[in-house]
């Protein structure tokens, strides 16, 4: 089965069934959650919802160390491509299949970090699962659409509020999802985000029936 590994803040690494390693929004040197350094880190894929120093963060040094795919939108796969890396372009609503599965990008309400860019979601399907993926963001209406045509297993969503959905919007978006499992995080990196975990899987569980699953970073899900 798929299994999901918190490294703080936005950034997971997940390891598929057949050995593949997809590394999301990699924000490792200067993430004081971070619990481990970018050079340890191995990836054969890395997803980015967007340019923000805290999502894109290390791609482009752990794209190149380990020849890796770099998975975004198009105008940040171009900026890649220009550094010489391994690039996939996407475009909202948009999908592809590589090796390991389907990647489709999403909408995402918030700035893109790049020139004539748009920030983004993903929804990865792989090894019989589907994980959504929501970036940073704010909450919107087609999150039902998306729990609907996609019946998403897991459902990543932030809610540190100020910079995306706080956690009562966050609840909201759970339960136009319909998820079975929500994991929690852009949350608690620094004071301006802080927020209470514990207070929303109790939200989450009670109103939407949910499994919340509160990671520290380190620690990892097994779908």
């Amino acid at each position: 089965m798929p299994k999901l590994t918190f490294l703080g803040h936005a950034c997971f690494l997940l390891q598929t069934e057949d050995g593949e390693t997809l590394l999301f929004d990699p924000f490792i040197i200067g993430n004081p959650q971070a619990p481990v350094s970018a050079e340890e880190i191995k990836a054969g894929y890395i997803l980015v919802s967007h340019a923000h120093m805290d999502h894109l963060g290390d791609a482009y040094d752990i794209a190149a160390r380990n020849d890796a795919m770099l998975i975004s939108t198009s105008e940040i796969a171009e900026a890649a491509r220009e550094k010489g890396l391994n690039v996939h372009g996407l475009h909202i609503g948009g999908s592809y299949r590589f090796p390991f599965g389907t990647v489709k990008l999403t909408l995402a309400l918030h700035g893109s970090g790049i020139p004539g860019g748009h920030a983004c979601g993903f929804l990865v399907s792989c090894g019989g699962k589907t994980i959504y993926f929501a970036g940073d963001t704010g909450l919107f209406g087609d999150m039902k659409l998306i729990g609907e045509l996609n019946r998403p297993d897991l459902a990543l969503l932030p809610i540190g509020d100020n910079y995306t959905m706080g956690p009562d919007d966050a609840v909201v978006a759970a339960s136009f999802l319909k998820a079975r499992q929500v994991i929690p995080y852009h949350y608690n990196t620094w004071p301006l985000i802080e927020t209470d975990p514990l207070l929303f899987k109790e939200k989450v569980e009670r109103q939407t029936g949910a499994d919340c699953i509160i990671l520290q970073p380190g620690e990892a899900h097994t779908l």
